[in-house]
């Protein structure tokens, strides 16, 4: 199995609208193309940010790889993230309220997994 995390920090005036775009445009195109959600939460900070990170699960590192190339191929999806962007003033402006974006492998420390 191959796990990832997507972490984020969001400004708490952007979150029901981050929240929202994952829900309604990312989730349904990432099950779309056989991604597993194992769960997505979010944490408030006391500096008005909000933490979030989904862990998400693969069976293989190539599987995964494949899964993002169908989803970045995605033509249709591809036009309703531009246009989530436009909507919110731009990738730039948008990238103003994520401080801080990572996509990372994460492993196991049970043994035997």
């Amino acid at each position: 199995m191959f796990y990832r995390r997507k972490y984020y920090i969001v400004k708490s005036e952007f979150i029901d609208i981050f929240n929202d775009h994952f829900n309604d445009t990312n989730l349904p195109n990432q099950l779309k193309h056989c991604s597993r959600l194992v769960g997505r939460w979010m944490k408030e900070n006391n500096d008005d940010t909000v933490e979030v990170f989904a862990i998400w699960e693969y069976d293989s590192y190539e599987q995964y790889i494949e899964i993002e190339n169908n989803i970045r191929s995605d033509k249709a999806h591809v036009k309703r993230v531009q246009d989530w962007y436009e909507k919110n003033g731009g990738r730039e402006q948008v990238y103003t309220y994520l401080l801080e974006v990572r996509n990372e492998a994460i492993e196991s420390t049970v043994r035997g997994e």
